[in-house]
């Protein structure tokens, strides 16, 4: 019964208007969870006031290619050549079977990210944290894809409000409006997730928890 009332619900999220649903694939996109390291990183580099005050403009952007280079791109090219010989079933990793792999290999990437930011201690020790942060999201993420299918979009959204927090807890700067903006931004991605994809509300929350936790973990750890 319980099952049947899940397939009901999910089945109706395909009825929304076509509009509706293709906003929520473009937010998806926009914010798809490898996407937030670098949004995130920008904003360490060039919103914040002090993080990376006296840095040169080819420094900050090093940092910026830093993670372009290891936490975007390399996970991205490991998903299109594991589809290439046929280890994945689809790019969207649709399935928990899909997603063992990647996580495993987006770990190691995070790993040498957080790394490189820890080890050159020219950087803020907030970029080896969030970094880290991260690490343990995807490792958590492949905890418990053992058993469900955690959303990854909402663990990128619970780890934006965590570094968020963490930089407010600081007081480094007023957060008051980033805050906001990723509350909101955070808002239309979860549900675009519960519009266009199959995750549960349980799923969505999972993710948001454990992009939450990770960064406060990380933050005690590091800062």
């Amino acid at each position: 019964m319980v099952n049947s009332q899940w397939s009901i619900d999910n089945n109706s999220n395909i009825n929304q208007p076509f509009f509706v649903r293709l906003l929520a694939h473009f937010f998806s996109y926009i914010f798809h969870p490898l996407f937030v390291p670098l949004y995130v990183t920008f904003f360490i580099v060039f919103v914040h006031p002090s993080y990376f005050s006296g840095f040169a403009s080819a420094e900050k952007m090093q940092a910026l290619f830093i993670v372009i280079l290891n936490a975007v791109f390399f996970p991205l090219f490991a998903v299109l050549l594991l589809k290439g010989l046929g280890f994945i079933d689809s790019f969207f990793l649709k399935t928990q079977k899909d997603r063992i792999i990647p996580y495993m290999a987006s770990g190691i990437f995070f790993f040498w990210t957080s790394r490189v930011f820890l080890q050159q201690t020219q950087y803020p020790l907030i970029m080896g944290a969030f970094m880290l942060g991260v690490l343990f999201s995807s490792f958590a993420a492949l905890m418990c894809n053992i058993y469900f299918k955690v959303s990854m979009h909402a663990i990128g959204m619970g780890g934006l409000l965590g570094v968020f927090w963490v930089i407010m807890k600081g007081n480094t700067m007023l957060m008051t409006w980033p805050l906001c903006i990723a509350l909101l931004i955070t808002g239309i991605v979860c549900t675009s997730r519960l519009i266009v994809s199959n995750h549960s509300q349980k799923e969505i929350y999972a993710g948001l928890l454990i992009g939450l936790i990770s960064q406060f973990i990380s933050a005690l750890i590091i800062l």
